[in-house]
């Protein structure tokens, strides 16, 4: 037997042939060779199955309904561009995206949205629901999703919410926006 149980292993390394094994999930076979095909520990099953059992969990990758933490970089006519950093509940690990999420005015809020601006404004931190994995679609149509964590656009300064508005903390601007159900900062 060429590899013994529990041995942790990368991508490429020998594990033994297919006369020895079948195999399972985490191998692959080249010429009559079974190798890793991750990292990970090599189990072997009584029926002589062998399988590598990944060892390093890898960033997530957002999927239809999930919801995502993500900041307001850019506003269009009708899309807020958002780049997604983490998966809500899951915000010590980024996400494996390197495209940015986009929410059309439709998906903003449950009603009519006449100006882009007054939902959302640049930096803003975003919680919003996947409504599309492969073009990155997002909606905030849900009370508990939109602004939770906002910029005021005059001075920078953090704003603190009063009932339905945002009042910054610096400069007194008052601003609307989409806000979450538990935005940050409340005064």
């Amino acid at each position: 037997m060429a590899v013994e149980n529990k041995k942790i292993v990368v991508p490429g390394d020998f594990l033994g042939t297919t006369e020895e094994f079948t195999l399972g999930a985490g191998v692959y076979d080249e010429k009559g060779n079974i190798y890793a095909a991750l990292t990970g520990e090599v189990r072997v099953s009584r029926r002589r199955e062998i399988e590598v059992v990944p060892v390093v969990e890898t960033p997530p990758l957002p999927r239809e309904g999930d919801i995502v933490i993500g900041r307001v970089e850019d506003l269009k006519d009708s899309l807020v561009v958002v780049s997604i950093a983490c998966l809500w509940g899951r915000e010590d690990r980024s996400v494996a995206v390197s495209l940015p999420g986009v929410i059309h005015i439709s998906n903003i809020k449950r009603g009519f949205v006449k100006d882009l601006r007054h939902e959302f404004g640049i930096l803003d931190l975003v919680k919003a629901r996947v409504i599309d994995a492969k073009a990155l679609r997002l909606s905030t149509a849900e009370p508990e999703l939109g602004v939770i964590k906002a910029c005021c656009s005059a001075c920078r300064g953090d704003m603190l919410r009063r009932g339905n508005v945002l009042v910054c903390e610096n400069c007194n601007r008052i601003e609307l926006r989409k806000i979450a159900s538990d935005y940050m900062r409340v005064a």
